[in-house]
């Protein structure tokens, strides 16, 4: 089974979004990794077949997917950043209809829904209004419309936002048990919900494929150029204006841990880290900023 992208183009007026993009997804997850306003929205909006490109083709297993209509819709699942609703819609409401609209057979569409509420803990709130649910509540409810007709392809942007860090766990390890047979694509800007599931990863930027790999093959990049090392507080400023510093850590003593990225040690002391998905998205778009934490 391929989703198979073959020089795909979209351009708005006089900004290219997605600029001649061509990538084979095989079975698995696969993260696609960029800034915002990289073209990864427009990409899965055409993969999705929600929006035309000016040039290129999207096949699945061959067929056009623009010409299969109906049957592509069938085994197409997608998340999008914000899922519509009516504001009169329960969960169990909501879901049911999107389940007609999906073609699922009536007799499987509770067994269904009761399945997929159950996984993405939303059993008790089935009767209430999307409308009144918390943010991380909607983004369940999305995940559980993506994946009510049980798709082969599964398109997610930003699963994640809003999830608590139990909620992001109990995520990650269904999408990896789903994804055996399937192919599952996730947007996140939240890397280390993707590092340790994805299958392969593509970095988008400035609306091109700029590298696929695995998470191993990925990071090989910044190897021996992540750094670690204790520093006094006072001496921040002074790091922040000459580093690129990736996270830094309060400790004891008015000391801070830090990690940076340099092609060689630039602080005494200072020793090699274990590189990691997060850290080589930082180089690409350091823009992204860096991690604080308490201790």
């Amino acid at each position: 089974m391929e989703l198979k992208i073959e020089h795909i183009s979209k351009r708005f007026k006089d900004k290219t979004a997605v600029d001649d993009v061509s990538l084979t997804l095989t079975t698995g997850v696969w993260g696609l990794l960029g800034a915002n306003g990289a073209g990864k929205t427009t990409l899965m909006r055409m993969i999705a077949d929600i929006m035309t490109p000016n040039s290129g083709t999207i096949s699945f297993d061959g067929k056009d997917i623009h010409k299969m209509g109906a049957e592509y819709r069938n085994i197409f699942g997608f998340l999008p950043q914000d899922f519509g609703y009516s504001r009169d819609f329960t969960v169990k409401d909501y879901l049911e209809y999107v389940a007609a609209l999906k073609d699922v057979p009536y007799k499987e569409t509770i067994k269904k829904i009761n399945h997929l509420l159950d996984i993405l803990t939303l059993s008790d709130v089935k009767g209430k209004k999307i409308a009144k649910l918390s943010g991380g509540m909607k983004r369940r409810v999305g995940i559980a419309q993506a994946m009510l007709n049980d798709p082969k392809i599964l398109v997610m942007d930003e699963p994640t936002a809003g999830l608590d860090p139990g909620e992001r766990v109990r995520f990650r390890n269904f999408i990896s048990e789903f994804s055996h047979d399937r192919i599952v694509l996730i947007s996140t800007h939240i890397v280390s919900d993707i590092e340790y599931i994805a299958t392969r990863n593509a970095i988008m930027k400035e609306g091109k494929i700029v590298d696929v790999g695995t998470t191993n093959e990925l990071i090989k990049q910044i190897e021996g150029k992540v750094w670690s090392c204790v520093v006094p507080a006072e001496k921040m400023i002074e790091y922040e204006m000459r580093l690129h510093i990736i996270n830094q850590r309060n400790e004891d003593n008015d000391r801070i841990s830090i990690r940076y990225l340099a092609e060689q040690s630039a602080i005494d002391g200072s020793v090699t880290a274990t590189p990691r998905l997060e850290d080589l998205y930082l180089r690409l778009f350091p823009q992204g900023g860096i991690e604080k934490e308490d201790i």
